[in-house]
């Protein structure tokens, strides 16, 4: 009984204490739930941790003018999509729906599953291959059709010398299938890539496929402005 009540005690020592620092684990603002605005177009931005590192800064520009939502993870390549597409767009209408998948696809992963492995090495693979990567995107905008919200593509950004686990040029072969994809189904391409690559050096980390907080905000303005001019010509 002793013991038991040594045990017990560690018990309500310990739990507390876990218990805090649950409630204390910063949630990603980018994550946290939007509370609708009535009367405001709904906008869902889909895509990776680029789409995570602009989305605060397009939802703060949007306000009073959209409400601008996003799934609360990391979407990842398309097959993660193929998983969750249902599940990320809910039951509510969704007026523009600005959707990307590309850097998580094109990456090498290696034979047991780890993540961001060397592009040379034979045993190595890309995690969805262009021809899988063009087969889930058709599969992906048919979901996404489905909605009658109004679809923008936003192509995937380059790749940088050195970033680990990907090819630099990779990002352009998998953006020309996406845009075949696109222009099949009639949707715009928010051509991401090219605004990036003129000004690379400036707004990309050394060697990452990720950006500097003002790359991100130059990428949060091009956001802005491609959902405005989409919301303006729906309003026509």
């Amino acid at each position: 009984m002793r013991y038991l009540s040594g045990f017990l005690l560690i018990i309500g020592m310990v739990l507390p204490s876990s218990l805090v620092a649950q409630q204390n684990r910063r949630v990603n603002p980018a994550y946290e739930k939007v509370q609708d605005v009535d009367g405001l177009p709904r906008v869902l931005l889909i895509g990776d941790s680029i789409s995570i590192g602009y989305t605060v800064p397009v939802r703060d520009g949007m306000s009073g003018k959209a409400n601008v939502h996003r799934p609360a993870t990391n979407c990842g390549p398309t097959i993660n999509g193929l998983k969750s597409l249902h599940e990320w767009l809910g039951e509510s209408r969704w007026d523009v729906i600005h959707f990307n998948w590309g850097l998580h696809d094109l990456k090498y992963m290696g034979p047991d599953g780890t993540n961001l492995q060397d592009p040379v090495d034979p045993k190595n693979h890309q995690q969805v291959p262009p021809d899988e990567y063009e087969k889930n995107l058709r599969e992906l905008v048919s979901q996404l059709k489905a909605t009658g919200a109004k679809l923008i593509w936003r192509n995937t950004t380059p790749v940088p010398e050195g970033a680990a686990g990907r090819v630099v040029g990779d990002a352009a072969k998998y953006n020309e299938i996406a845009a075949k994809v696109m222009a099949e189904n009639d949707i715009p391409i928010h051509d991401m890539y090219k605004l990036v690559k003129g000004q690379q050096d400036k707004i990309m980390l050394p060697k990452n496929v990720h950006f500097t907080k003002e790359g991100y905000d130059i990428l949060a303005k091009d956001v802005i402005r491609v959902i405005e001019e989409t919301l303006r010509s729906e309003s026509r």
